[in-house]
């Protein structure tokens, strides 16, 4: 028998601490891609899981919103001149719009709280990018918006039609799109890092206070009522308070995916690009604290 020398087994990754705080591994990412993918589909299926309409939940709710929207605040909390012309726009599109993309926001900012807490097991037992979690759950969030925001389509499409076909000059209906649209992936990018960014500091922060997650829902709800959701810029009269709610990140980018598919959005440059610059903020805050837990969380385990 032949007994050659064999060289030693060589490793094929090496496991070193990583204490750059501003540290994101992409390429590890992009190596466990197919992980991303399948924690986004175990989300999906955990979420809607031994449910009755399953999938259908993700058009239900935001037009069940829609609708408790435009009863509420269309027929009651606003008129015609309150509105500064807002009232010819549907307002079915008018409250959807803003509906799927605040909810594109609350989704990933919400989801992405409890990935210590829920995910503190798994961490405990395997190692993988942790980035890679939240990562996933906001993918898991753009399918949702990605179903949501084709029946927005159809709806435009829809009120397109009837102004063209059954048009009533009495009762004119207002839709503008415009080159804005081009604008739709920029404003995709930055909501989505305004969510994960917020998410990723709660998530940190929760791994000392518990409690935190759990209020992440009711803070978020307080926060779409002061996010144009609910109402259009052009109704607030007083400059000095519409200033302050401007300082809002997400309000230039619910009115600039208004005025790009319906025209009617009041947003400057300024504004679009201020809300741009401190979701890019949040987001590399997010990952600096959410690096700090991760050291600290597995440092104890």
């Amino acid at each position: 028998m032949n007994h050659e020398p064999t060289e030693p087994q060589r490793w094929d990754q090496e496991l070193v601490p990583r204490r750059g705080l501003l540290a994101i591994p992409w390429r590890e990412l992009w190596r466990y891609r197919d992980l991303v993918t399948m924690f986004s589909l175990r989300d999906i299926s955990a979420q809607y899981k031994q449910t009755v309409l399953g999938p259908v939940w993700f058009v239900l709710q935001p037009l069940l919103a829609t609708f408790v929207f435009s009863f509420i605040f269309g027929r009651f909390a606003f008129g015609g001149e309150a509105q500064d012309g807002v009232a010819q726009t549907p307002h079915f599109l008018f409250y959807m719009s803003g509906l799927i993309v605040w909810g594109f926001f609350a989704d990933c900012a919400n989801k992405t709280s409890n990935t210590f807490t829920k995910n503190s097991a798994l961490f405990g037992k395997v190692y993988f990018p942790r980035l890679a979690v939240p990562i996933a759950q906001t993918l898991t969030n753009l399918i949702a918006f990605s179903v949501q925001f084709t029946v927005f389509l159809f709806g435009l499409c829809y009120y397109f039609a009837k102004r063209e076909w059954f048009g009533d000059p009495l009762h004119p209906i207002h839709l503008d799109p415009n080159w804005r649209i081009c604008l739709m992936p920029l404003i995709l990018l930055m909501v989505g890092m305004l969510g994960l960014g917020v998410g990723l500091v709660v998530s940190a922060l929760s791994t000392r206070y518990r409690d935190l997650a759990m209020a992440t829902g009711f803070g978020l709800q307080l926060w779409m009522y002061g996010s144009s959701v609910a109402f259009p810029i052009s109704a607030i009269k007083d400059p000095f308070a519409v200033k302050l709610l401007t300082l809002n990140p997400m309000v230039p980018l619910i009115e600039a995916t208004r005025l790009a598919f319906l025209g009617k959005g009041t947003v400057t440059l300024a504004q679009f690009t201020t809300s741009g610059a401190v979701c890019l903020c949040v987001f590399i805050f997010g990952v600096m604290m959410f690096n700090r837990a991760e050291q600290d969380v597995m440092d104890s385990v």
